[in-house]
């Protein structure tokens, strides 16, 4: 009895995982990989998928440095909100600011909420070569510019709670190893 009390009380913790990285790095497929195992098991989950929230919550932002942190905010304090209610929140964001997720994490910490944050380190060769998008084809073709991590600065973590090379496992692999890390800090 008392096991299964412990087991409930753990898949209602709530926690925030933010997947940081660049365009077509992986970050939607490993959240979306890991949601499924995260709701097989019974914990409660959302995808604050990026490009959702910019049609939804932040449609009238550019992509300004001041915009894109006004985004990250926005997302930000969704993520809290939902995880201080016992939601694993799952955040794939490009998030190209280390100032922004720090202002993030911080919010996380003053609430006493759980924050992970984890770089999707996926060369920008090998994610031109995905380009699920487009976007690096119309950044070359010269379409578009400010596209993260070509003529837009992308400040990858330093210090992540975990690096995922997509290049070099599968998504299966990237979940298993982040869901590992929940379990780990005892979040699942």
């Amino acid at each position: 009895m008392a096991d299964q009390e412990n087991q409930m009380s753990v898949t209602r913790q709530g926690a925030t995982v933010w997947l940081t990285g660049l365009p077509s790095a992986g970050k939607t497929t490993i959240a979306y990989a890991l949601a499924e195992r995260l709701r097989g098991e019974g914990h409660r989950v959302e995808v604050l998928d990026g490009d959702e929230i910019r049609e939804f919550l932040s449609s009238g932002l550019g992509f300004s440095r001041a915009d894109r942190d006004t985004n990250v905010q926005r997302i930000g304090f969704v993520a809290e909100l939902l995880a201080s209610n016992g939601v694993k929140v799952l955040v794939p964001v490009i998030a190209p600011y280390a100032d922004s997720r720090e202002t993030v994490r911080k919010r996380h910490q003053s609430e006493g909420t759980a924050y992970l944050e984890v770089h999707v380190a996926t060369p920008v060769d090998v994610c031109a070569e995905r380009d699920v998008k487009g976007l690096y084809a119309k950044q070359a073709a010269g379409e578009i510019s400010g596209l993260t991590g070509v003529d837009d600065p992308y400040e990858a973590p330093e210090v992540p709670d975990l690096r995922i090379e997509t290049h070099g496992q599968g998504v299966q692999e990237s979940a298993a190893a982040l869901r590992a890390l929940l379990g780990e800090r005892g979040l699942a």
